[in-house]
């Protein structure tokens, strides 16, 4: 038991990552606005997490400076606020099934961004280089099918609409198959992901000067529901949006914020340190086809054509650029050990002390 509890625990990741993308669309799909989507779900994962980072830091909570602080809005604002309004737009746009796929671009993102500040070396001539070479190609390769082809639909089950119930809800599924706002998703849900992997390249600088990593989360949190809170007050001012009710917009924002926000980075965290982040994101593309199968099951989405040979193409790039981490680390032992919390919030880079090589990114 105890060698398959990893592999329970990553299913279970993805599994708590679908409902996340599930849940979201379904909520989107009912009418809520996403930028207030995006600010109570901020607010209930600073209300979740401050309390338990104060109690656990307590004694060893470290002096913030002024610098760090508005490094941290800074890249609160960039790599959480507009990271998480942006894919909620481009989910609005497209599907869930879209929003898991573009995903499985965030590590050559990351990758690509590292190396363009100088945190991670491209050997270019090298095997393993030029298999990130060959990941970066079919990533891009991915993206263009995901947002030019759409193809033929493939009708795998009834659709249902289990979690979406209001006939309203019907009219946003139709406008995400005009090709026009098909393709503006996908490059906004992109971009949203070229916001989240800048936040997790910068914050092996961040870090330095704030090491306390669960107050640095709560921290980021808070400052993100502040600035979420301005951009939805400007967007939208009507009372009637800002209520949740019982109904499904409060379940997606507490799912996000509580379940997403704290379960799921308490269990990435006991995933890596048993198995390191090259296994977790080897998991990744689960995700997505969980994801596939329950929104043809629960939202009535329709998949197409496009959609399941950009969703591979994207796999694939993930595999071929995760293989070849893989044989860098085996050539090259590591300097650091990194850990990356996959809910847009959080990147850590453990450097062992004397050395002076920059970290490397998976």
């Amino acid at each position: 038991m105890a060698i398959s509890k990893p592999f329970l625990v990553v299913f279970l990741i993805q599994t708590l990552y679908t409902g996340m993308f599930l849940l979201s669309k379904a909520a989107f799909n009912v009418g809520m606005n996403n930028f207030i989507f995006t600010f109570y779900r901020q607010a209930i994962a600073t209300i979740f997490l401050a309390p338990v980072a104060i109690f656990l830091e307590r004694k060893n909570i470290p002096p913030l400076s002024f610098k760090t602080f508005w490094q941290i809005f800074a890249m609160s604002f960039f790599g959480i606020t507009l990271s998480l309004d942006l894919y909620g737009i481009g989910l609005t746009y497209t599907s869930a099934t879209l929003g898991a796929a573009t995903t499985n671009c965030l590590p050559v993102i990351t990758f690509f961004l590292a190396v363009l500040v100088r945190l991670e070396v491209w050997k270019i001539k090298t095997a393993p280089g030029i298999a990130k070479l060959i990941g970066i190609v079919i990533c891009l390769g991915g993206a263009m099918t995901l947002a030019l082809y759409k193809g033929p639909s493939i009708k795998l089950f009834s659709h249902l609409h289990l979690l979406v119930r209001h006939p309203a809800a019907q009219q946003p599924q139709t406008q995400t198959h005009s090709g026009p706002t098909w393709i503006k998703g996908v490059f906004i849900l992109l971009t949203g992901n070229t916001f989240w992997a800048l936040w997790l390249v910068m914050q092996a600088k961040i870090m330095k000067g704030y090491p306390s990593k669960l107050l640095f989360t709560a921290l980021s949190c808070l400052l993100s529901s502040i600035q979420s809170f301005v951009l939805a007050i400007i967007v939208e001012r009507r009372p009637s949006q800002w209520i949740l009710g019982w109904n499904i917009r409060l379940l997606a924002v507490a799912y996000c914020g509580i379940v997403v926000t704290g379960l799921a980075y308490y269990l990435q965290a006991y995933v890596i340190e048993k198995k390191g982040p090259l296994f977790l994101a080897l998991w990744t593309p689960l995700g997505l086809m969980l994801t596939m199968f329950c929104s043809i099951l629960l939202l009535g989405e329709i998949i197409t054509l496009g959609s399941v040979l950009g969703g591979i193409l994207l796999v694939g790039g993930l595999y071929s650029f995760l293989w070849a981490k893989s044989k860098e680390q085996m050539i090259i032992p590591s300097s650091c050990s990194p850990i990356v919390e996959a809910d847009k919030g959080f990147v850590e880079f453990k450097i062992k002390e004397g050395t002076k090589n920059s970290p490397s990114i998976v």
